[in-house]
């Protein structure tokens, strides 16, 4: 699993049903939700 950095609780946490997602500049992207509170999570990733 990915590890991403949750505003909310100010941790690095697992992202919970990670999907990886392309933004519009072309890069790959990790969007989830955090496991403790529940806030939308994202990670970006390298260059496609």
């Amino acid at each position: 699993m990915a590890e991403g950095y949750c505003v909310k609780c100010k941790a690095k946490r697992e992202i919970k049903n990670a999907n990886e997602v392309t933004m519009k500049n072309g890069r790959r992207a990790l969007k989830g939700v955090c496991p403790t509170c529940g806030t939308g999570m994202f990670r970006i990733l390298g260059k496609a």
